[in-house]
């Protein structure tokens, strides 16, 4: 539980990044930030895995470039989430472009925070 709490707040620290960004979505509020990382972890626990096995063809012929769009859908289910639970749209995150590129930056933050905090083979052992 403390794992995923961890890596929820690691999303959050990339969502707050890729906001401050030009091309990055616009989040109002600490509270939705962090909601939004929380749940971009149970979305990538839950729906990502079933959408990666669905479009598992476009994804071999496209050489595995089609899971950024995955990944965009999936930021754009934590979108919907957020603004649906905490009124006010306080998550916006603009078209495809957009989407893949706070996909890149969340990634980038979580895989220096992996290098920092260590990944999952310090936490096996």
């Amino acid at each position: 539980m403390i794992r995923f709490i961890l890596r929820g707040l690691i999303a959050a620290l990339g969502f707050w990044v890729a906001s401050k960004l030009p091309f990055g979505p616009h989040i109002v509020g600490l509270v939705p930030l962090i909601v939004g990382g929380l749940l971009l972890g149970v979305v990538n626990a839950v729906i990502r895995p079933i959408v990666t096995l669905l479009t598992l063809p476009i994804t071999i012929v496209t050489l595995g470039l089609f899971l950024f769009v995955v990944n965009a859908f999936s930021l754009y289910v934590v979108s919907w989430l957020v603004n649906t639970f905490m009124h006010g749209h306080p998550f916006h995150i603009g078209g495809l472009f957009h989407a893949i590129f706070t996909v890149i930056v969340i990634w980038l933050v979580s895989l220096a925070a992996n290098m920092v905090l260590g990944g999952d083979d310090q936490a096996r052992r």
